[in-house]
């Protein structure tokens, strides 16, 4: 019987000295039935009336009273995101799959609410202690859910936060390279815990209370499916590969890296691959802007990653959001899951016409272009234009010109 396909998403972070420049560098791959449609969405922050109640993917929870401007790529069929940052200079993405809480709850909130990645671990935490995690992995009637971790990022710092049902741990990284796929990476470096973690742990008689607390063995699986193993490797490979550019990690190594299809980082495998994917630079230097590239669409190795900046005027991209169904959208409906709808955005539907990908390298050759110019941009070579809300609407329309 051949492995069950890696169902892995891999993220990684370089801090300085690791990252070249005083940048930090993020970068994700989000890998998903390969089907699943990838949208590009933005909102503005927002003040929200006292007692108002948000409407998330399966239960509503109270709205905060300020939520901050958000970027996010996501699966349409839900309302959080796989990955994506704030206006605040904070990027979080996490790896596994279990999306009412984790990914509708924790993950979009995490960015609305938080101003710093320690900020973002504490909203995730506070929702993962009332509501818990739980729930379908996928746009599928069939059952499939596991638990998560996920990696919080800002200028200065990173957080790499693992969950196991209502209880967590998390680890500060402040400088060098990190990264996570689907499995727990957290030992005994701790560097925060739910106030309950060891004392479940010892009642279950998965620890004997004595001797060092070590996390990922504690609470590993006694029989594991092969996927994990499977991810096991590809972790493996992702910390190769980031160790090989430590001390020079800038955006275009970590899209490479992103790109990687031997290591299994590129992913297409089965019914999965790569259906997203997204890279930031995070300057140490508050006076500049954060950069994040983000592709729409799957395949790294042949999509373009295209900037967005957060500013005060951002052109809504209408042509990376896929179409609304309202409430006859199958995941609105009881039972949940029925049927399928067409979820393909406008850029999706011209990536995927490409047929032989003959216009890989020429769009390749501007995305270059594109990273000279906020090279440019970030060492104060060229000044900052007051339409960069408009760069990513313009990338998106060049790409869809071409592909036409």
């Amino acid at each position: 019987m051949a492995p069950e396909p890696p169902l892995s998403c891999d993220c990684f972070v370089s801090l300085p000295p690791g990252s070249q420049g005083d940048h930090v560098i993020f970068g994700k791959n989000s890998d998903c039935p390969r089907d699943e449609v990838q949208e590009v969405l933005y909102y503005p922050a927002t003040s929200h009336p006292s007692g108002t109640m948000l409407e998330c993917t399966y239960i509503q929870i109270p709205q905060a009273e300020h939520t901050h401007a958000v970027v996010l790529s996501r699966p349409p069929w839900l309302w959080g995101a796989e990955m994506g940052a704030n206006d605040k200079g904070v990027w979080t993405s996490r790896v596994n799959k279990d999306r009412p809480t984790a990914q509708t709850l924790l993950w979009d909130l995490g960015l609305e609410r938080a101003d710093s990645a320690w900020g973002a671990v504490s909203v995730i935490t506070g929702l993962l202690e009332q509501h818990g995690q739980g729930g379908p992995c996928r746009e599928d009637p069939a059952p499939f859910s596991y638990h998560n971790s996920f990696l919080l990022v800002d200028r200065n710092e990173a957080w790499v936060l693992e969950t196991a049902g209502k209880l967590w741990v998390a680890q500060k990284v402040t400088e060098g390279v990190k990264n996570i796929s689907n499995a727990l990476t957290i030992g005994t470096d701790i560097s925060a815990e739910h106030t309950e973690l060891r004392s479940v742990a010892q009642a279950q008689g998965w620890w004997s209370g004595e001797g060092e607390f070590c996390f990922n063995e504690v609470f590993k699986s006694e029989n594991p499916p092969a996927r994990m193993e499977l991810a096991k490797k590809r972790h493996s490979g992702g910390t190769q590969l980031l160790q090989q550019h430590d001390g020079s990690v800038m955006a275009e190594v970590m899209m490479s890296i992103l790109r990687d299809k031997p290591s299994g980082i590129c992913m297409d495998s089965g019914g999965f691959r790569t259906t997203g994917s997204m890279v930031s630079i995070l300057p140490r230097d508050p006076s500049l802007p954060c950069i994040h590239f983000l592709t729409a669409t799957p395949d790294p190795s042949r999509s373009v990653f295209k900037p967005f900046i957060f500013s005060e005027s951002v052109t809504p991209v209408s042509r990376v959001i896929s179409p609304q169904y309202g409430p006859d959208d199958p995941v609105r409906k009881q039972p949940r899951f029925q049927s399928l709808v067409d979820r393909r955005h406008d850029l999706y539907k011209a990536h995927e016409g490409d047929a032989g990908n003959a216009l890989t390298e020429t769009l390749r050759m501007l995305e270059g272009q594109c990273l000279t110019d906020i090279s440019a941009l970030l060492s104060g070579e060229t000044p900052a234009e007051e339409e960069l809300g408009d760069l990513f609407f313009d990338c998106v329309d060049t790409e869809l010109k071409f592909y036409q």
